[in-house]
C-alpha cells in the first residue's frame, strides 16, 4: 500500500451520516464513486430570496422506507446545475453546501438537492467529497460508526 493511502481512513460503500446543521443526527448514505457531486433527498422545495440571498427551504425523509418521518431545513443556496443521473436524465438542481459528519470528522460539503423517494439511499457521497480523504472498501459497510440508536417510534419498518 501507497504510504499516501495508509493516511486516508476506509470507507464501506453505505456508511452512517450526520447533517448537523440540517437537524439530522443520522442518514445513511451510498458512497458512490461515480458521481461527482453528493446529492440529498429533497420534497416539497422551495426556493425563495430573503434580504438579497438565495435560500431553500426543503423536507428531508431521513430514514428509508420511512415517509412518516421528516425534517424541515433551510440552507443557503451556492448555485442551481444541471445535473445527470445513473438513468442518463438530466435535472436542474438547487446547490447548498451543509457540514456533513462521516465518523469524528466534519467539514462543508456541496450538494444538489432531489427528490430520492424512490431510490434506495437518501443520500449519495459523491467523490469529490471522498478525494484526499478517503479510501472505499466495496467489501465493507459502516466502517465510520456503528448504526445509530433510532427511537422506538422511528425504529418502526426502518
Amino acid at each position: 500500500m501507497v504510504e499516501e493511502e495508509c493516511d486516508k481512513q476506509r470507507l464501506g460503500w453505505r456508511e452512517w451520516v450526520s447533517l448537523p446543521e440540517l437537524a439530522v443526527a443520522a442518514i445513511k448514505a451510498k458512497v458512490d464513486t461515480g458521481a461527482r457531486t453528493s446529492a440529498l433527498h429533497a420534497f416539497r422545495v422551495e426556493d425563495f430570496q430573503e434580504r438579497g440571498q438565495r435560500k431553500a427551504r426543503f423536507f428531508i425523509h431521513p430514514y428509508q422506507k420511512r415517509s412518516d418521518i421528516a425534517v424541515a431545513c433551510l440552507a443557503a443556496v451556492i448555485d442551481e446545475r444541471w445535473v445527470t443521473d445513473s438513468g442518463g436524465h438530466r435535472e436542474k438542481r438547487l446547490v447548498i453546501v451543509t457540514p456533513v459528519q462521516v465518523g469524528d470528522r466534519c467539514w462543508p460539503v456541496e450538494m444538489t438537492l432531489t427528490n430520492r423517494d424512490n431510490m434506495g439511499f437518501r443520500m449519495l457521497l459523491g467523490r469529490s467529497v471522498l478525494q484526499g480523504r478517503y479510501i472505499v472498501d466495496v467489501d465493507a459497510s459502516y466502517l465510520s460508526r456503528p448504526r445509530p440508536r433510532i427511537s422506538r417510534q422511528a425504529r418502526r419498518d426502518v
